[in-house]
């Protein structure tokens, strides 16, 4: 009993709550009255996403490809920067041309020569302390070696070489000069029936010095058949 509520209306609603329950129980249908399980339940929610697989295996090869024609080109490359200035034959320096013919020698050249080389042919020894004459002319340019005197006379001043190769059958020493001073001395004492003596060296002369060959007490020199003895001279840097 409920306070407050008048016993009619009370009555009623037990009558209408006795009639709910019983139309739920017919409503019910029981399957198996034997077994133990309810019936199924809702629908749940959806679960969360799983994690990513592993990764397959590697595929087979493919088949190669058609291959391109030679006349298919691939895309235009970028413009190149400018070369430098002489880059075209039109802006070549002068000096950067094809060379000339050659000139046509000058005379001055023609002048700046001076060569000799003369031999001694006797079989007499030469005096000793005056210049050995070397009396046949192999060279002789501007005829500075005089054939008479033994003596070079320089026209042409620079720097000279002068050798000598001397055949002798005695002991000999043969001596360079420079107008009177002695420059440099070459002796060898004979030890064969016939041997060879030689020797050289540079000077600088002035115009008019004079160059010649002596000998002293050793003057075994010669000049025969297959033995000869030569004096030679040249200039090589004229001043």
């Amino acid at each position: 009993c409920v306070q407050g509520v008048p016993a009619s209306v009370q009555h009623g609603l037990y009558l209408a709550l006795t009639l709910l329950l019983l139309n739920l129980g017919s409503a019910v249908t029981v399957e198996d009255p034997h077994s133990c399980y309810g019936a199924p339940g809702l629908p749940g929610m959806p679960g969360i996403p799983g994690r990513d697989g592993r990764d397959g295996l590697k595929g087979a090869k493919g088949e190669p490809g058609i291959p391109a024609f030679s006349t298919q080109l691939g895309p235009k490359g970028v413009k190149g920067l400018p070369g430098p200035p002489w880059a075209s034959r039109e802006a070549w320096p002068p000096w950067a041309g094809h060379a000339g013919p050659p000139g046509t020698p000058g005379t001055s050249m023609q002048k700046q020569q001076s060569a000799f080389s003369v031999t001694r042919q006797t079989s007499q020894y030469p005096l000793k302390n005056v210049p050995v004459v070397f009396n046949n002319v192999i060279t002789n340019t501007n005829h500075d070696y005089d054939t008479a005197t033994g003596k070079f006379t320089c026209r042409l001043p620079g720097v000279y070489y002068f050798v000598f190769h001397s055949s002798h059958t005695a002991n000999l020493c043969v001596i360079l000069h420079k107008n009177e001073r002695r420059m440099a001395s070459f002796c060898d004492h004979k030890t064969n029936t016939v041997q060879v003596s030689s020797g050289g060296m540079l000077l600088h002369l002035a115009a008019a010095d004079k160059v010649w060959l002596g000998v002293n007490d050793y003057n075994g020199m010669v000049g025969i058949a297959n033995s000869d003895s030569i004096f030679s001279g040249f200039l090589l840097f004229p001043d």
